[in-house]
Order: C-alpha cells, then sequence, then structure tokens
C-alpha cells in the first residue's frame, strides 16, 4: 500500500484546480470487505467537491446506491454484486439508469471480483454484451494487471470492447503519460469516453491540466 495523503479533501479540490470534470474515487476498504467503510468521508467529498463524483468499492445493495445518490454522488460503480446477482442488476439499472456504471475490471480478458481477488470464468466481452442489452449506460474497463504499473493502458483489449458494444466506455489501469492519453484518442472503432487516472498524477509522471487540454480537442 502506498499513501499519498490523509486528507482526501485537499486533494480532490488540487485535481479540480487542474481542471479535472470529474473525481474518481473508490473505497478500497470496501472492495475488500465487501461494504462500504469511508462513506462519511464520500459525503463530505461530495458537499465540498464543485465537480461531479463517481464512487465504486463496497457497494452491495440498493439501500447503499440510494445513500451514496442521496449524499450527492452523481454516479456509483457497480462490480462484484452484479457479476453473482443478475435480478439485482436488472432491477438496479431499471431504477437507477445513468446513474450507475459497471466496472469490468478483467485479467487475461475474464471478470475478476471480491477486490480483484477472484478470477471468474466470464469474460469480459460476454459480460459487456449482456449488460447492453440489459440497457447500462456507462462502462469502466480496467485490466487489473497494469492498474498502478505504468504501462500503459491495454489498447487491444478496450479496442476489443468497443467493438462489442456501443455503450461509452471509460479507460482504467496502466495510464502512465501523455502519450497514453494520446493513443487512447486513437482507438478504433471509436473512442473511450473518458479515462481514468491515479498513480501516474500522484507521483508527477502525467501532467493533468495537458492530459485534460488533449483529451478536451
Amino acid at each position: 500500500v502506498t499513501q499519498y495523503s490523509t486528507d482526501p479533501l485537499s486533494v480532490a479540490q488540487n485535481w479540480v484546480r487542474a481542471g479535472a470534470k470529474w473525481i474518481h474515487i473508490v473505497d478500497l476498504d470496501g472492495a475488500l470487505h465487501g461494504e462500504m467503510k469511508n462513506f462519511d468521508i464520500i459525503a463530505q467529498l461530495a458537499k465540498k467537491i464543485p465537480v461531479p463524483i463517481q464512487m465504486g468499492g463496497g457497494v452491495r445493495t440498493e439501500d447503499d446506491i440510494e445513500k451514496l445518490i442521496f449524499a450527492g454522488i452523481k454516479r456509483i460503480i457497480l462490480g462484484t454484486r452484479v457479476i453473482e446477482d443478475r435480478p439485482f442488476l436488472k432491477k438496479i439499472l431499471a431504477r437507477f439508469g445513468d446513474k450507475i456504471a459497471i466496472s469490468l475490471d478483467c485479467k487475461d480478458g475474464r471478470l475478476t471480483q471480491k477486490g480483484w481477488t477472484e478470477t471468474t470464468k466470464v469474460k469480459g466481452t460476454d459480460f459487456a454484451k449482456e449488460l447492453e442489452a440489459l440497457g447500462l449506460q456507462c462502462l469502466i474497463y480496467t485490466d487489473i494487471k497494469r492498474d498502478g504499473m505504468l504501462t500503459g493502458p491495454n489498447l487491444e483489449a478496450l479496442s476489443e470492447i468497443l467493438s462489442t458494444v456501443k455503450i461509452p466506455v471509460i479507460a482504467s489501469g496502466g495510464i502512465a503519460n501523455i502519450d497514453d492519453i494520446k493513443n487512447l484518442l486513437t482507438i478504433k472503432p471509436r473512442p473511450v469516453m473518458g479515462a481514468i487516472t491515479g498513480k501516474a498524477i500522484y507521483e508527477g509522471k502525467l501532467d493533468l491540466k495537458e492530459a485534460i487540454v488533449i483529451a478536451s480537442v
């Protein structure tokens, strides 16, 4: 574990000043234990940050989603629960619509779950098609082998997902520098909707202001 700060609010405010259009938050404790552990901090951020927040990690129930929306979170990211419980997924998508994103956290093309600790037999592309048929409006694709490794995004896997479904896709995992942002803009058959970056900006390897300018062209 690398701890970059003990003050999430000041960190988020710094990214907003740099031009961030969204703030992406993951409750890592929640992802590991299967229930939200940092809700109070996340709710505080939602009140004080002037840009939309998307949040995931430990969200397992309809009550969790209601609680987050009431707190001001604009998009809730689901993962493990929807892989295991399709009736729950159908109900959530029908009720909350564009407030829901599903995270496809994959290893070698297969879905992972429970904080990336288990790899399923489900192909990411197959699950993406199922999600599209159910009406999902936002998909986040993470190659967990690359997440935090600064080795560049998995462009081939992203292209495969983008070719499989028409859902807007957000790229996550491996972004290291400005060239990676430029490469994401050239993906075929269509560009990604956005990109999530963490380690690269925390360690000064990616200039967030420059990346936002390039991605906004």
